[in-house]
């Protein structure tokens, strides 16, 4: 983005984020729990990327989604919690137009990416599950590229229209933004023009996408569901168990997420809490969602990790 679009219409060249808290030994306990969610996320998704793309599991369509989600999963978060643990040890919190603005970009670019990767995912379940015999075919490593690469171009278009939205919007008084970070619905809230229809943009924007995408997934996984009565017992654990798992990202990562965007453009006191679901509770759980109860991941990690640490000759004694 161009400098000169990087400066605020009006005279605000900074905001004040008020934060999750204004008590003191609030503010203590909730810098020790997401410094621990951030180290846990971090490495979580790290293991997972590094475990994926050592071993064998890459060459499949599931593990290299996933390995991509779990870079997404870095990034978004990345994009706001070092900010949110550094200000829970500072008393007065000043976030610079510029950075708020690189904020809202990278909030909606990283998350509009993880939306579309796990659609992806659940068409890669679909196609597995009801599809079996043409899945090689559909899910070559080409189309899965293809998807990926759909998915990049997509966040892009969504992400530069809410922050094109957003450099438009004119700052003149006030400037405290009841938030932790800097997003669209907080700054309407301040900004010194009427915004209604920014914020009937805004909701059909990211509220109509997260809700229209969350309803294709229930339907995708409902289908699948629905092709399991024909399976084995054993096939249908195994089918169940990935799934579950999915739907169960799905939903910590979309409900929030629908909550945040799809109502009337104005600011809620829940909000904050909602939106550390889908920024840091969702991305950290990732990581032992998808592992628990995958055998094949864990297989693979054992595999790799007691290889790097242990050497061949050992894995195979173990093994």
């Amino acid at each position: 983005v161009p400098k000169e679009k990087m400066e605020a219409k009006g005279n605000v060249t900074q905001f004040i984020l008020f934060g999750l808290s204004y008590d003191p030994n609030i503010q203590i306990f909730c810098f020790f729990l997401f410094l621990f969610c951030y180290i846990s996320l971090i490495l979580g998704n790290l293991l997972i990327l590094i475990s994926i793309h050592c071993s064998h599991l890459f060459h499949q369509p599931m593990y290299y989604f996933l390995s991509h989600l779990s870079s997404m999963d870095i990034y978004y978060t990345s994009s706001v919690t070092p900010k949110l643990i550094a200000d829970l040890l500072t008393e007065k919190k000043t976030i610079s137009y510029g950075y708020c603005m690189v904020q809202v970009f990278s909030i909606h670019f990283f998350g509009s990416i993880e939306v579309f990767i796990l659609t992806a995912m659940a068409f890669d379940r679909y196609v597995a599950i009801c599809k079996p015999l043409h899945y090689m075919v559909i899910m070559s490593r080409k189309k899965c590229n293809l998807l990926v690469l759909a998915a990049w171009g997509g966040a892009a278009a969504h992400s530069f229209s809410q922050l094109s939205m957003t450099v438009k919007l004119p700052f003149c008084g006030p400037n405290e933004i009841d938030h932790y970070f800097c997003d669209i619905f907080p700054l309407l809230k301040i900004a010194c023009t009427d915004t209604y229809i920014t914020g009937v943009l805004l909701v059909l924007s990211s509220g109509i996408i997260a809700l229209g995408v969350f309803v294709i997934l229930f339907v995708s996984y409902a289908v699948i569901l629905w092709t399991l009565r024909t399976h084995s017992a054993e096939g249908r654990r195994k089918a169940l168990s990935t799934c579950g798992s999915h739907f169960t990202v799905v939903i910590l990562f979309f409900v929030p997420a629908i909550f945040s965007y799809l109502r009337p453009p104005t600011t809620y006191p829940e909000d904050k809490v909602f939106a550390l679901f889908y920024t840091i509770i969702a991305p950290m759980f990732n990581p032992l969602i998808y592992t628990l109860r995958n055998t094949e991941m864990k297989n693979a990690m054992r595999k790799v990790w007691c290889q790097k640490l242990f050497g061949k000759g050992n894995v195979k004694h173990m093994g």
